[in-house]
Order: structure tokens, then sequence, then C-alpha cells
């Protein structure tokens, strides 16, 4: 498992401009975004909640534990690199934890939230999940629902689904991305009621495909496509690198979250 994706050295980008803000559901804060470069080269950085006073969250850190999730997988996905720097939001300079990730649209693709392809294309009496399946994504579908499941991810709207369409209006599904407000990003710093986060609640989640439950919208994917297994042995390399982005309590309460929901649905794999 390679750990380059964290840059422990604070790195200078108080030139970037964090003018994109955007509010996710069940949040009172926002997520401030920036970007930097064009075309294949463009590089987009992500903050943690944001409170309009300060960063309060920790959901950049979610997203490289789901990108080596999913790397471990084998499930396709956006990459994410943690970066520690300095930045300035609105004149006030702090540092921080940050992402960056690579632009992954190909050149002359246009990206659509699937909320509005599916308004676009839908058929009379199709649902999201059988438009999904019509144009040959359901296995993407299905992998996105065991992510989000093992994730514990809160917030995946149609935004955060996105379809990418070249010239000639041939779609395809863009990789999973955006999977921050997961695991203990609402307990960012309420670290007794992180503590005592039960492994397998059946949060409520925004799924633009699926219901509010997590685990229904797991059963309701199985079987799934074949994917990598995950061992207790994969705890190290999944955390590699992280102990100065979250207390050591945070992280182990971490491991036990995917580690626990992982073998329920080793469980209900394997008794389907």
């Amino acid at each position: 498992m390679r750990t380059y994706d964290v840059i422990k050295t604070t790195q200078d980008l108080t030139g970037l401009s964090w003018s994109e803000r955007a509010a996710s559901s069940g949040t009172a804060g926002t997520y401030l975004k920036a970007r930097s470069g064009s075309g294949a080269r463009m590089i987009y950085y992500k903050l943690s909640h944001y409170n309009g006073t300060r960063i309060d969250g920790h959901e950049c850190v979610n997203e490289v534990i789901a990108s080596r999730l999913m790397r471990m997988l084998g499930i396709p996905h956006l990459e994410y690199r943690l970066i520690h720097a300095r930045v300035d939001i609105d004149g006030v300079e702090t540092v921080t934890w940050l992402n960056s990730s690579r632009n992954f649209r190909k050149p002359g693709e246009r990206k659509q939230g699937l909320g509005l392809f599916f308004d676009l294309n839908k058929e009379d009496g199709e649902t999201p999940y059988e438009l999904c399946r019509r144009f040959g994504w359901e296995n993407d579908i299905k992998l996105m629902m065991l992510v989000d499941y093992l994730m514990v991810n809160r917030d995946r709207h149609d935004l955060n689904i996105e379809v990418l369409v070249d010239r000639s209006g041939v779609p395809r599904l863009a990789p999973i991305f955006d999977t921050g407000l997961s695991l203990l990003a609402p307990f960012a710093d309420r670290e007794e009621m992180a503590m005592g986060f039960e492994p397998l609640s059946d949060v409520g989640t925004t799924n633009y495909i699926g219901s509010r439950s997590l685990e229904e919208n797991l059963v309701s994917a199985l079987p799934l496509p074949e994917v990598g297994e995950l061992r207790e042995s994969d705890r190290e390399a999944l955390l590699a690198n992280l102990k100065e982005t979250l207390p050591q309590s945070y992280l182990a309460k971490i491991w036990e979250i995917i580690w626990g929901r992982w073998c329920h649905y080793e469980e209900l794999r394997d008794h389907r």
C-alpha cells in the first residue's frame, strides 16, 4: 500500500482562492473549494467543514481513507491526496489539512449531476436505478452502495454522482468521489459521542438512487460484483501516516467501524 498520498511538510497554498462554497445536506457550515491549472492538468482542492470562522471537521482525512479502502478492494474511484498547508480564507491565514485531486474528465467531456442526467434521459416510469442499469452502470452503483455502507457515508446526493458526456453525446459514469461526510465526521469535536458510535448503526443518508438506509441500500444491491477482500492485517495500511491528522482514539474507532461493517457485509453476502 503506497503512502505518498499524505504530504506532511506544510505547503504554502495561500495563493489559492476559496471562491467555491458548497453546503451539504445535514450540515450547518460549508465546504470551501479551490482549483489551480486548467484542462487535464487542473487540480481541485477541498477543505474540511468550515463553520464560518474556523475549520472544525476532518472530512479530508475521510476522503483519503475511502480512497485507500477502494484501492484495496479494487473499486474505481477518484484518488485523493491529503496535504498539510497554510491557506488564506477571507484574509485570515490558517494551517490545516486539505485534499487535492486531479481532473478525471477526458478532453471534451462535460459533467452532469445524475439528477439532471436522469431528468433529461429518463423513460416513462423509470427510476434512477433503472436508468443506470439501462446505461450499463448497475455494477458501478452496486459498488457505490458497498463503499457508502462501509464508510457510513451520509451524503450521496445527485451531484455526488456524476455523469461525464463526451462530444458525441456518449455518457459514462464518473468514478466514486466525495465520500468525506462519513465515519465520525459529525462528531469531529465531540469525542464522547464519537467513541460511543455503534459501528453497525444504520444512520440516515441522502442517497439519490436508493433509500435513506445504508443497510437497505447494501442489501438491495446484493449480489455485488466481485471485489478484493479486506483483512484485519490491512488496518496498518489503511491508517498509515494519519497519526498527526486525528487523535489515536478516532483512528482506532474508524478501524472498528470499517472492519465491523465489512464483517457484517460478509455475513449478508454469504447468507444471500
